[in-house]
Protein backbone atom coordinates (compact mmCIF):
# COMPACT_ATOMS: atom_id res chain seq x y z
CA UNK A 1 0.00 0.00 0.00
CA UNK A 2 1.51 3.33 -1.09
CA UNK A 3 1.53 6.47 1.02
CA UNK A 4 -1.34 7.88 -1.03
CA UNK A 5 -3.42 4.83 -0.13
CA UNK A 6 -2.91 5.12 3.64
CA UNK A 7 -5.67 6.77 5.63
CA UNK A 8 -4.72 10.04 7.25
CA UNK A 9 -3.65 9.67 10.89
CA UNK A 10 -6.06 12.42 11.82
CA UNK A 11 -8.90 13.61 9.64
CA UNK A 12 -9.17 17.36 9.30
CA UNK A 13 -12.55 18.37 10.74
CA UNK A 14 -12.09 22.12 10.89
CA UNK A 15 -14.32 24.26 8.71
CA UNK A 16 -13.10 27.67 9.88
CA UNK A 17 -9.66 29.04 8.98
CA UNK A 18 -7.15 29.01 11.85
CA UNK A 19 -4.74 31.86 12.44
CA UNK A 20 -1.49 31.75 14.36
CA UNK A 21 -2.12 34.01 17.30
CA UNK A 22 -0.19 34.30 20.54
CA UNK A 23 -1.66 36.19 23.46
CA UNK A 24 -1.86 35.62 27.20
CA UNK A 25 -5.19 34.56 28.61
CA UNK A 26 -6.79 34.02 31.96
CA UNK A 27 -8.86 30.88 32.51
CA UNK A 28 -11.68 31.13 35.06
CA UNK A 29 -12.68 27.63 36.09
CA UNK A 30 -14.96 27.63 39.12
CA UNK A 31 -13.13 29.59 41.80
CA UNK A 32 -9.71 28.87 40.25
CA UNK A 33 -7.87 31.22 37.92
CA UNK A 34 -5.29 29.62 35.63
CA UNK A 35 -2.91 31.20 33.12
CA UNK A 36 -2.26 30.20 29.54
CA UNK A 37 -1.45 31.49 26.07
CA UNK A 38 -3.25 31.13 22.80
CA UNK A 39 -1.32 29.38 20.03
CA UNK A 40 -3.91 29.60 17.26
CA UNK A 41 -7.49 30.72 16.95
CA UNK A 42 -10.51 30.44 14.65
CA UNK A 43 -14.15 31.49 14.76
CA UNK A 44 -15.10 28.28 16.54
CA UNK A 45 -12.01 27.18 18.48
CA UNK A 46 -8.48 27.74 19.66
CA UNK A 47 -5.46 25.95 21.00
CA UNK A 48 -4.40 27.02 24.48
CA UNK A 49 -0.92 26.34 25.80
CA UNK A 50 -1.11 25.64 29.51
CA UNK A 51 1.05 23.84 32.04
CA UNK A 52 -2.17 22.68 33.72
CA UNK A 53 -4.64 21.73 30.97
CA UNK A 54 -8.13 20.72 32.02
CA UNK A 55 -9.72 17.47 30.86
CA UNK A 56 -11.91 16.71 27.85
CA UNK A 57 -15.41 17.94 28.59
CA UNK A 58 -14.41 20.68 31.05
CA UNK A 59 -16.04 24.06 30.53
CA UNK A 60 -14.57 27.42 31.52
CA UNK A 61 -14.49 31.13 30.71
CA UNK A 62 -11.36 32.59 29.15
CA UNK A 63 -10.34 36.23 28.90
CA UNK A 64 -7.89 36.96 26.08
CA UNK A 65 -5.73 39.78 27.41
CA UNK A 66 -5.67 42.42 24.68
CA UNK A 67 -6.00 46.22 24.73
CA UNK A 68 -9.73 45.47 24.64
CA UNK A 69 -9.99 42.06 26.38
CA UNK A 70 -12.24 39.43 24.82
CA UNK A 71 -14.17 37.07 27.10
CA UNK A 72 -15.36 33.75 25.68
CA UNK A 73 -16.86 30.50 26.94
CA UNK A 74 -14.76 27.42 26.17
CA UNK A 75 -15.31 23.65 26.15
CA UNK A 76 -12.29 21.31 26.06
CA UNK A 77 -12.40 18.98 23.03
CA UNK A 78 -8.89 17.51 23.22
CA UNK A 79 -5.84 17.57 25.45
CA UNK A 80 -2.19 17.43 24.42
CA UNK A 81 -0.37 16.39 27.62
CA UNK A 82 2.44 18.78 28.45
CA UNK A 83 1.37 21.19 25.70
CA UNK A 84 -2.19 22.36 26.22
CA UNK A 85 -5.75 21.86 25.08
CA UNK A 86 -7.92 22.39 22.03
CA UNK A 87 -11.21 24.08 22.84
CA UNK A 88 -14.46 24.97 21.14
CA UNK A 89 -15.44 28.58 21.76
CA UNK A 90 -18.76 30.32 22.19
CA UNK A 91 -19.20 34.07 22.54
CA UNK A 92 -22.67 34.62 24.02
CA UNK A 93 -22.44 38.37 24.72
CA UNK A 94 -23.04 40.66 21.73
CA UNK A 95 -20.35 43.21 22.69
CA UNK A 96 -17.82 40.39 23.11
CA UNK A 97 -18.94 38.88 19.79
CA UNK A 98 -18.02 42.14 18.05
CA UNK A 99 -14.58 42.21 19.70
CA UNK A 100 -14.00 38.56 18.77
CA UNK A 101 -15.08 39.23 15.18
CA UNK A 102 -12.78 42.28 15.02
CA UNK A 103 -9.87 40.17 16.30
CA UNK A 104 -10.45 37.46 13.67
CA UNK A 105 -10.86 40.08 10.95
CA UNK A 106 -7.54 41.72 11.88
CA UNK A 107 -5.82 38.31 11.82
CA UNK A 108 -7.32 37.38 8.44
CA UNK A 109 -6.30 40.76 6.98
CA UNK A 110 -2.73 40.31 8.27
CA UNK A 111 -2.51 36.95 6.45
CA UNK A 112 -3.40 38.35 3.00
Amino acid sequence: MGSADRPSRRLERRWAPRYLFRAPLEIEWGSAVLRGNTRDISSNGMLIESADPLWVGAGFTAKIELDRPVTIDCFVKRVEPGRGMGVVVNVPDQAQQQRFHDLLHSLSSANL
